[in-house]
């Protein structure tokens, strides 16, 4: 079979209206200063255990939730607290989640890499690199099962590209047509090695070839490419074609967990990223120069968005930790089937 052909990338910017880009403003700095907060709450020793920030990529979840329907699923890796808000989790309980606290999504039993929201199609945040993958396909494929016309996003980094489930899950997906976006987030430096040391493959999406599915790159500090590419990925997988890739080139600010001082790049080259290519303030021009929001406009959204932010922090102090009985529940069926 022959592989097929990357999609054709739009020569122009699409039309976008001003509320669209106002909402796309507001989702991204909801994520930028709820991942502010997170780390500040990291750092006095209210968050335990791993904690990696999404801060820098936030135009990758809130341009594709721009392309979803309800009913769509998703499904990622540890950098999970853009994603969660992006599709629609409540701020108070990912926080509270991230703390250990009872109104955390997962009753405080998950934290940063383990939580789940089954009324937003959320299913996680998984630790192990690239095992979010498979499960992916298996949401995909249990849609297809139903004919429900439903997709899912399955998110993976650069470094988990490297993995071989990701290989044996795109060679099931392309051969069952599953309906399935595979979101590979690169941004460029996995666990702290950058992508040029860690493979000799010049684009990661175009591995796809070799099982005949189409893809391709994306530019991931532009929301509205995003959304674009997006579009024609889920336009793809509901016509019944199968799986599509979309390697969305971004950047992330801050090291790969907040214990990781980063000293494998210069600040410069952060620095360089923030001033040139911020996806927010990309979006923030977009809205002064059209005209469309105010100095005063765009900081009152600020402040807004910060005051959603404190108040989720307050909560998850607030929130009792989870009794000790909590140790035993979800873990095995509390009912065993009777004997005939």
């Amino acid at each position: 079979m022959a592989a097929r052909k990357a999609a054709p990338k739009a020569s122009a910017k699409p039309n976008v209206s001003a509320d669209e880009l106002m909402n796309y403003y507001r989702e991204m700095l909801l994520i930028r200063r709820f991942e502010e907060k997170a780390g500040q709450l990291y750092g006095m020793g209210l968050i335990g255990g791993f904690c990696h920030l999404y801060i820098g990529q936030e135009a990758v979840v809130v341009g594709l939730e721009a392309a979803a329907e309800e009913g769509d699923k998703r499904v990622t890796s540890y950098r999970d607290h853009g994603h969660m808000l992006a599709c629609g989790m409540d701020p108070k309980g990912v926080m509270a989640e991230l703390t250990g606290r009872e109104g955390g999504y997962s009753k405080g039993k998950g934290g940063s890499m383990h939580m789940f929201s089954k009324e937003k199609h959320f299913y996680g945040g998984h630790g192990i690199v690239a095992a979010q993958v498979p499960i992916g396909a298996g949401l995909a494929f249990a849609d297809k099962y139903k004919e429900n016309g439903r997709v899912t996003f399955t998110y993976f980094g650069d470094g988990a590209a490297n993995q071989g489930q990701v290989y044996e899950t795109y060679n099931m997906a392309e051969l069952w047509d599953l309906p399935v976006v595979f979101v590979i987030e690169n941004n460029q430096y996995a666990m702290g090695t950058s992508v040029k040391r860690s493979t000799k493959s010049p684009s990661l999406w175009e591995r796809g070839a070799a099982y005949g599915i189409p893809g391709e790159e994306v530019d991931g500090m532009d929301v509205l490419a995003v959304k674009e590419a997006g579009q024609r990925a889920v336009e793809h997988c509901r016509a019944g074609k199968g799986p599509y890739i979309l390697e969305v080139k971004t950047y992330r600010y801050r090291g790969h967990s907040m214990s990781d001082p980063a000293k494998y790049r210069t600040r410069e080259e952060v620095q360089k990223m923030r001033e040139e290519r911020d996806p927010i303030e990309n979006v923030r021009q977009l809205l002064l120069t059209g005209k469309h929001a105010s100095e005063d406009d765009l900081k009152a959204i600020d402040k807004e968005i910060k005051e959603v932010v404190n108040e989720a922090a307050e909560f998850s102090k607030e929130s009792p930790e989870p009794a000790l009985e909590e140790l035993w529940t979800d873990i095995y069926a509390t009912e065993v089937p009777q004997e005939a």
